[in-house]
């Protein structure tokens, strides 16, 4: 939940907490956002025009995307105080347009994209510090990738201790970080003052104008990387609040990169030279090269472990809203929900990162990798926000589309500008997106079909009829006689999960509750029907819980989740017990599982790719009862349901069971047309 509500908490210390995971990554951009411009693919000639053009151009993409889109606008934007790709796409779930899909749609693809900077950020991040050593001395120059490589197994193996211990310290040593090259930058500032010139937005436009188009969307490619992990600043709203994320940005992170970037352009009109290619190094004193590289190497780990767990948050949200299948979800601090791990995302990260690695080689050769994800995102995030704007904030049209129209614009030039360097690397983000979009949307669309199953099943009958049978079990002492049929009640509390509410009487009996009887021939003592609801809001700020009694001991109770919390079922009972009659502490819980089989079926090949990629996620799933924290529970059994998919249907083939009960009236036991028990709701 977001940190502005938390009043206990200094803003000073929220601010220095923030600095490790909201500006790690946009904060050591400058290790090679300018060696790109010069050095890299758009090879740009070093001339005090050129300089003063791109130092301006920096300065300003960064003033008007971060400073003005992000911290201005985009943090206004919050889900219940929450940020990120799927709180936007929750505010827009309540949208009813086809722009809303669109942009929907999007944000969908952009958390791909998310995935795949989380995957790339701890390649280039890390890469580019320890080619510091190279300034050095050329004994290092063999051993950049080993030692790179060897940087980030340490980072990945270290994931399932959690950052508890040492989360604390992270924020101090970015703002080291910060300081730092604030000072190496304000330092060739006062020696090439010329270079305050770039503040005048002017050279940026005469820059732009005068370039020729060769180069143009080469330069944009690697000016996007000043911005690269600005998106993160809305991401982490949750996590910090409003104010702290402003409050650094603006007085801390935004000031020192503007003058080292700044300084980088200085120290290029003063005609320093370049050693190797390296224009940051190259700005550092030679006796401070190796605690510079040092320095550099913790802050890209830090901005790498933000980016890290990140992508384990993105996945678990993923998870809650039915966009991915459920995985192992381990906690790493007991005290913090935020703090997760989740062991198969940090292993394909890991291979990923490493692969990239070994395959570029070098931070210039990666770059070209980097800056589409990125770019992605911020163009879903601009478009999202103009639906936003007119539809929850009720601007006027042409205030949206002046003001995010505009941004929208400016986005997908730089998206635009990126695409050009596809072959050389941005293929990367775009193969991962596409990806992990498609098993999203295959996995949304498995679900959906699944649910469709339990909604058309015909063997059920309305939860009044079971009422019946529970109300004459009571009266006779616990044992009736039903059509020659010995029906009884066992003394037992059951608990049994299922995946859509029971709403009323009129609600059908869940399938898993319906097997249950019509196997054991009798129904517990105790019967409770829970459902584990996970909504499109960030979290549930007032009470999660609905609970309501229809008598005769059966209770329907529905917790509700934001997609920012993990469910934990026996909390949940631990909670409700204090609310209901009904034993949820010694308690057995029943849960249904789907046995989904596939049939042959001649349908497109669209088709047949979005079924076989569900059938291999289903594999991947991890049980439910792991997911909902009940893998330890001492009593808990499950049933099995069989769904057959076939022709772009589901259906439930449950085995053929007895049917015990006649009545037209209840559906259950004699021709006594009884009143319906009364409902009390809590």
């Amino acid at each position: 939940m977001s940190s502005e509500t938390g009043s206990n908490k200094g803003i000073g210390v929220l601010i220095v907490a923030a600095l490790g995971v909201v500006f790690g990554d946009i904060g050591t951009s400058p290790l090679y956002a300018i060696n790109q411009v010069f050095f890299g693919h758009s090879n740009l000639p070093i001339s005090p025009d050129n300089v003063l053009g791109v130092i301006s151009l920096v300065f300003w993409v960064l003033t008007l995307i971060i400073t003005i889109k992000y911290v201005v606008f985009v943090l206004s934007a919050d889900n219940n105080g929450e940020g990120g790709v799927f709180a936007l796409f929750g505010l827009l779930s309540g949208v009813k347009s086809r722009a809303a899909i669109i942009a929907g749609t999007a944000l969908i693809l952009s958390a791909g994209l998310l995935f795949a900077d989380g995957l790339i950020t701890p390649s280039i991040s890390v890469l580019a510090a320890v080619e510091g050593l190279r300034l050095a001395t050329t004994a290092f120059d063999p051993y950049i990738v080993p030692i790179t490589i060897a940087i980030l197994t340490l980072l990945f193996a270290f994931q399932k201790n959690g950052t508890a211990k040492i989360g604390r310290i992270f924020g101090v040593v970015v703002a080291v970080w910060f300081l730092v090259i604030a000072a190496l930058g304000l330092a060739q500032i006062m020696a090439h003052p010329k270079i305050l010139e770039t503040l005048n937005p002017l050279n940026a436009i005469k820059f732009l104008w005068h370039v020729d188009w060769k180069h143009l969307f080469l330069i944009l490619g690697a000016v996007m990387l000043a911005v690269t992990g600005g998106e993160a600043l809305y991401a982490d709203l949750g996590h910090f609040g409003k104010r702290p994320i402003r409050w650094g940005w603006l007085f801390l992170v935004y000031p020192a990169l503007s003058l080292n970037y700044l300084g980088q352009g200085a120290f290029l009109l003063g005609g320093g030279a370049v050693y190797k290619n390296n224009i940051f190094y190259s700005t550092v004193p030679e006796s401070c090269i190796y605690p510079m590289v040092a320095l550099a190497t913790f802050a890209t780990i830090i901005a790498s472990q933000a980016l890290i767990t990140g992508a384990f948050s993105l996945v678990s949200q993923a998870m809650a809203l039915g966009l991915f299948p459920r995985l192992k979800i381990t906690h790493t601090n007991t005290s913090q929900e935020h703090q997760i791990y989740v062991p198969a995302v940090n292993w394909i990260l890991y291979v990923g990162a490493a692969l990239l690695v070994l395959q570029f080689r070098s931070s210039d050769n990666l770059a070209a990798a980097y800056g589409f994800a990125v770019a992605g995102v911020m163009f879903a995030t601009s478009l999202a926000m103009i639906i936003v704007s007119l539809n929850v904030w009720g601007w006027p049209i042409g205030r949206s589309i002046l003001i995010f129209g505009s941004f929208t614009f400016i986005d997908f030039v730089f998206l635009v500008a990126n695409s050009v360097k596809f072959i050389d690397g941005a293929y990367v983000p775009v193969l991962v997106g596409a990806i992990l979009f498609f098993v999203m949307s295959a996995y949304r669309w498995g679900r959906q079909l699944i649910a469709s199953a339990y909604v058309g099943y015909k063997g059920q009958k309305p939860l009044s009829s079971l009422l019946d049978i529970k109300k004459r079990l009571a009266e006779s002492g616990g044992v009736i006689d039903v059509d020659g049929e010995r029906v009884v009640e066992l003394d037992r509390s059951i608990v049994f999960m299922v995946s859509k509410a029971v709403k009323g009487l009129e609600s059908p009996i869940p399938v898993t509750l319906y097997t249950y009887f019509e196997r054991k021939g009798g129904l517990p003592k105790h019967l409770t029907i829970l459902t584990i609801e996970q909504t499109r809001v960030p979290y549930i700020l007032g009470d999660r819980y609905k609970i309501l009694e229809f008598g005769s001991n059966v209770v329907s109770i529905t917790a509700r989740y934001g997609f920012m919390e993990l469910p934990n079922v026996q909390a949940v009972l631990k909670d409700a017990n204090e609310r209901t009659l009904n034993d949820l502490i010694h308690c057995d819980i029943e849960f249904g599982e789907e046995e989904v089989v596939f049939k042959e079926n001649s349908r497109s090949w669209r088709s047949e790719l979005q079924l076989k990629i569900f059938k291999f996620l289903l594999k991947l799933a991890t049980p439910v009862y792991r997911y909902f924290g009940i893998n330890d529970y001492p009593a808990i059994s499950k049933t099995i349901v069989p769904v057959v998919i076939e022709n772009g249907t589901a259906r439930i083939e449950m085995p053929e069971l007895e049917v015990r009960v006649k009545s037209p009236v209840t559906g259950y036991g004699s021709q006594d047309k009884l009143a319906p028990p009364n409902v009390t709701a809590k």
